[in-house]
């Protein structure tokens, strides 16, 4: 709703999200909503494309953030380096 320049769009946007819930269910609705926000991408087409696809359904690896590590190696230069 923060995105919507009016508070009318986007309660626009919630319902046509809810209307989702009527075709596919509230728990895949909710799993498909939770896998948009993680991707970066909160938006009724995005959780449409989800639920079509059935991504919801598959078994999750967003529910464990992700911890990466950068190589110990000499080439391998950080911010610093460069300034």
């Amino acid at each position: 709703m923060r995105s919507k320049p009016h508070p009318e769009q986007g309660y626009r946007a919630c319902l046509g999200l809810l209307n989702l819930s009527r075709a596919y269910g509230e728990a895949r609705l909710e799993a498909a909503s939770a896998l948009a926000v993680h991707l970066g991408s909160p938006t009724r087409k995005s959780v449409q494309s989800i639920l079509e696809s059935g991504r919801d359904r598959r078994r999750s690896k967003h529910t464990e953030p992700l911890e990466l590590e950068l190589p110990l190696h000499d080439n391998v230069r950080g911010p610093g380096y460069y300034h």
